[in-house]
């Protein structure tokens, strides 16, 4: 499948869209009013909780904030619709960040939970205020209108609704195809690996808290004006579920599958309205929940990813295009050969009262390949996150290009120029091998959201893809970018890591045991690769317990032993040395 035929089936589905208020029948036209108003919720559910793993269940609040102030200000003040808008957006953007900074530091299953406490409260306070009509709620909403023309009727206001849902889906689309749209992607699976891509990981998910309460507030704002009469019954915790529901049933993570959520949900719920009392009568209106809970229970077990991945799966693959060649992106000046670059002085770690890093000093200069080993438990592994901003250190310093980075957070060293990989790889699977070495220039980007959602970043997303094609081919895997980076083996996924952190442009390569787990010959091939990094004049630091991997590659080598340092100097010192035979083989050989 090609870009055109994409397009093509697009072109078709905006003319059945625009053709239908002038074949289906007013009722029809309602309900998929209603569908539209409800898929902008969903398309933002879609980025929030499928893209950006944060599940909400206080999406419906975000939409009653807005649908009471636009009903505030345009029928208990007279003022515009337009003025309504403007101030329904302003104001639940606005309460979304103050919650967002409150609650998106929480983790699982607690900030899930943060969600149900403030949808409750918002949801709470609309029926308890005076000036908003209590439960009784405000009626008398004017319409929309366009000058003198007034957008009264179903049919007049669908076009209004379905033009606005289609242009949500097209910014949509283009951000998530851009340097802010693959850090949201990547906030799956947690922090640690977004952090050291210099990426803010709170910022990143309050930019998509924020983004979902925008969306529902244009929901809230057509709603309001569409029914022309708003009470606390449709924003409560209840709405706030199914939102969530619709957002699941069409794809949690695919912007359309929220459209697709929202008419199957819709359709659905209207259907059990109208078969039900047929069947159970006189008690439908309790057995309603129970049906339609019934119904999404069986769906789940027969498309758990939702319908648009269910079906998406039987398409043919769109064909993509090898990046072509583009602009280089910024490079970083790398210091001179043997100038000192990364000092580490007394640092210490404890959790507790345990020591894992005790008393450890030491340096690397540019243009070496140093490595830090030992035996299991050794303290290598805490010291590598010490230097990486993982984690920090009780006592001592560590300087990095003569700036001291003991308190930086890890985004900001990530920076500063120190590039990682993992000793548990961590990858985005379902993105391609070009996407997750993309991530690596985010550093190296500058578009923002405004450029990002208006597909006004073309130029330095060329330039990002061509240098993460350079580095796939540097690595050797650049003969398949567009493969699924899960279904690499663990030699080609560790060196996918590599290839990912090169695209950053580090001053200091620091690889965390890249040797675990590999067979001898992608050992090898491991070897053969740093050895051309070091050529290249990169710095790089090896946290490794394989002795035989570091002992024909490296220039320098520190051992840790219980957390302290036992020992440094040149390979074949250290594999004469004593204490180091003691430390691996128990005793002297």
């Amino acid at each position: 499948m090609t870009r055109l035929h994409v397009q093509l089936a697009a072109m078709v589905a905006m003319l059945c869209l625009a053709a239908a208020p002038f074949l289906l029948p007013p009722f029809t036209i309602t309900l998929m009013n209603y569908i539209g108003v409800y898929s902008l919720v969903a398309i933002g559910l879609a980025l929030l909780t499928g893209v950006g793993g944060i599940v909400s269940f206080g999406q419906a609040a975000f939409v009653g904030i807005a649908a009471y102030a636009t009903a505030w200000v345009s029928a208990l003040n007279g003022h515009s619709p337009w003025v309504g808008l403007l101030l329904a957006l302003t104001l639940t953007c606005s309460i979304a960040t103050l919650l967002g900074l409150a609650t998106l530091r929480l983790q699982g299953h607690f900030l899930s939970l943060s969600t149900v406490a403030w949808g409750l409260a918002i949801g709470f306070l609309f029926g308890n205020v005076e000036g908003l009509g209590r439960f009784n709620g405000i009626a008398s909403i004017p319409p929309i209108s366009f000058g003198s023309y007034a957008l009264v009727s179903s049919a007049q206001v669908y076009f209004l609704i379905w033009g606005i849902v289609a242009a949500v889906l097209w910014i949509g689309y283009n951000l998530l195809d851009s340097r802010l749209g693959r850090a949201m992607r990547a906030l799956r699976g947690g922090n640690t690996l977004v952090e050291s891509l210099g990426i803010s990981a709170f910022r990143i998910k309050l930019l998509i808290f924020v983004i979902a309460a925008f969306l529902a507030a244009l929901s809230g704002w057509l709603y309001a004006h569409m029914s022309r009469f708003i009470s606390p019954g449709p924003f409560d915790a209840g709405m706030g579920i199914e939102y969530l529901m619709m957002s699941m049933v069409g794809g949690a993570g695919s912007l359309l599958g929220g459209v697709v959520g929202a008419a199957i949900v819709t359709l659905l719920k209207n259907s059990v309205q109208d078969y039900l009392p047929l069947i159970a009568k006189g008690a439908s209106g309790q057995l309603e929940i129970v049906a339609f809970s019934a119904l999404f229970i069986l769906f789940l077990q027969w498309a758990r990813q939702g319908i648009v991945p269910f079906v998406g799966r039987y398409l043919p693959k769109l064909r993509r295009d090898r990046p072509q060649p583009a602009p280089a992106l910024p490079r970083r000046a790398q210091p001179a050969p043997g100038e000192l670059l990364l000092k580490v002085d007394g640092a210490e770690r404890r959790f507790g009262g345990l020591v894992a890093v005790n008393n450890v000093s030491f340096d690397v200069r540019s243009g070496e390949i140093l490595a830090v080993i030992g035996p299991n438990g050794a303290g290598k592994s805490t010291m590598f996150n010490c230097l990486t901003g993982a984690l920090r250190v009780n006592k001592g310093d560590i300087v990095f290009a003569g700036r001291s980075i003991t308190r930086e957070a890890q985004s900001r060293i990530a920076k500063a120029g120190i590039a990682r990989t993992f000793q548990h790889v961590k990858l985005r699977p379902r993105m391609s091998l070009l996407e997750n070495v993309m991530l690596g220039t985010y550093a190296r980007t500058r578009t923002g959201l405004l450029a990002s959602a208006l597909r006004l970043n073309r130029r330095e997303e060329a330039s990002a893809q061509f240098e993460a094609l350079r580095q796939l081919e540097r690595v050797g895997l650049g003969d398949k970018p567009f493969d699924i980076a899960g279904n690499l083996p663990l030699g080609n996924q560790r060196i996918l890591e590599i290839a990912r952190a090169l695209a950053a442009d580090p001053a200091l390569l620091v690889l965390d045991e890249p040797a675990a787990g590999l067979r001898r010959q992608e050992k090898l091939r491991l070897a053969e690769l740093l050895r051309s990094l070091r050529n290249d004049h990169l710095t790089i630091l090896i946290v490794e317990h394989d002795m035989e991997f570091v002992m024909s590659l490296v220039d320098r080598i520190v051992v840790l032993d219980f957390g302290s340092k036992l020992c440094e100097g040149d390979p074949a010192a250290i594999r004469n040395d004593e204490r180091v035979q003691e430390a691996y083989l128990g005793g002297v050989a």
